[in-house]
């Protein structure tokens, strides 16, 4: 069975660094992208950035762009999320998902597996 497994995430101060790991196990050759996920409370779910699984694409919402970078190890089969500049608006539990269509104005689509997130808080 597919399996996802974020980590990585900690209480840092504004401006700071932090970089999460999306371990995957499981039989994933027909999901064409992965995507970071993250949700603060009382906020909707937002995504954050993907990426095609060989890498010719990626995206991100507006709010991150030039301060997040996303990328994967697949030989690892690790989904990875560096995360620079941090602001408290960026305070969220943050999910990998894996997809199967990606398009580069809305990011992965049809998304299938999460996994049970890491938290991430930036203080000011």
């Amino acid at each position: 069975q597919v399996k996802l497994t974020e980590s990585g995430g900690a209480t840092v101060q504004s401006g700071g660094s932090l970089s999460l790991s999306c371990a995957t196990s499981g039989d994933m050759e027909h999901f064409y992208c992965m995507t970071w996920f993250r949700q603060a409370p009382g906020k909707e779910r937002e995504g954050v950035s993907c990426i095609t699984w060989r890498g010719e694409a990626t995206y991100y919402v507006d709010s991150v762009k030039g301060r997040f970078t996303i990328s994967r190890d697949n030989a690892k089969n690790t989904l990875y999320l560096q995360m620079n500049s941090l602001q408290p608006e960026d305070t969220a539990m943050y999910y990998c998902a894996a997809g199967t269509a990606y398009s580069s104005g809305s990011g992965c689509r049809r998304l299938e597996y999460w996994g049970q997130g890491t938290q991430v808080t930036v203080s000011s």
